[in-house]
């Protein structure tokens, strides 16, 4: 097994050979951009990991690792338009950068890009990495829908929201996860549960992110620290302040939900205070610990040594104690 710094070193040494700026230029300059940009590299480490845990050379799980970044990246580049967000990863998102039509025909190029590193596996192989990959593609996009859906709606409950993150964000952490396990050849049943590891790990990280963006430090997380509040998103935080706040502060959550100023700092300020009074926060953080508890116990289902275990195990707080 290799350190979590090395699978990471591994995958940007390849994505760096694989990714160019060629004709057209405004085409292909901003996926280069985009994939540029760093980040967590979370997915594609998972898949080289998963890989490598199931006795696998994990270089063979390169392309699929690349695939789940490049997709990736491709629907953060389509959600930036949509939320009108000018920064990702503390940089200028693409379409601030370029503009809009470029940033949605960039995207869709990686979609296809995506789709063509598949191509170099085989058989049963490609198979099943090509109809894991369809059927996750398109419950992010459902995800996607929902939570723009969620933004005009009033009567947001907390199971739709919690489905609404799990098509969003947590079934391609599933899906990295169980491509490396495709790829490594194990049973059906072993695939299945290393889905359903990073399934619940994804819903305690998008969670954190949601709760990181309304508390997390702007000189570390990198996006726009209060987006969520400034877009009125029906967050796990909004939709637990509520359930949980005085009357009071529930007619003025649903009075600044409804509105977007032009200057947002007093709007932003008030709903945090909310959201701590009204423990919502601490709530938030106690589902954060609960989901990431429902991988650990999926992760004792699968046979592989308990050292290994114990990587996974490592690699799931260390996510959870993050501030990016």
């Amino acid at each position: 097994m290799q350190s979590i710094e090395q699978y990471s070193k591994e995958f940007v040494t390849y994505l760096e050979e694989k990714i160019s700026v060629k004709e057209p230029i405004n085409l292909y300059e901003p996926i280069a951009y985009i994939l540029s940009l760093g980040g967590k590299r979370l997915r594609p480490v998972l898949t080289l990991m998963t890989a490598d845990i199931f006795d696998c050379n994990y270089k063979k799980a390169l392309d699929a690792a690349l695939a789940v970044e490049v997709f990736h990246n491709f629907s953060l580049v389509h959600d930036d338009i949509m939320d009108d967000a000018p920064l990702r990863r503390g940089k200028t998102t693409v379409h601030e950068k370029w503009d809009i039509n470029t940033g949605i025909l960039s995207g869709d190029a990686m979609l296809i890009n995506a789709y063509q590193l598949f191509e170099n596996y085989e058989g049963d192989v490609f198979r099943k990495l090509a109809q894991l990959f369809s059927k996750t593609a398109i419950e992010v996009c459902e995800g996607q829908q929902y939570d723009v859906d969620f933004e005009t709606r009033d009567d947001v409950t907390i199971p739709e929201y919690l489905k609404m993150i799990e098509y969003k964000t947590a079934v391609l952490v599933g899906a990295a996860m169980k491509m490396g396990a495709i790829i490594a050849n194990v049973s059906q049943e072993e695939q299945n549960n290393i889905y359903e590891f990073g399934k619940n790990l994804g819903i305690a990280f998008q969670l954190q992110d949601d709760y990181l963006d309304a508390f997390g430090d702007p000189k570390t997380f990198g996006k726009q620290v209060g987006g969520d509040i400034i877009e009125n998103k029906k967050t796990f935080l909004y939709l637990k302040a509520l359930e949980f706040a005085n009357q009071d502060q529930v007619k003025e959550l649903e009075h600044l939900f409804s509105i977007q100023p032009k200057d947002t700092s007093d709007k932003i300020i008030t709903v945090k205070n909310v959201f701590v009074e009204s423990g919502a926060a601490q709530r938030t953080k106690e589902e954060i610990a609960l989901y990431t508890q429902k991988a650990f116990i999926t992760l004792e289902k699968l046979t592989i040594s308990d050292d290994k275990k114990g990587l996974l195990k490592k690699f799931g707080e260390s996510l959870m104690q993050r501030e990016v």
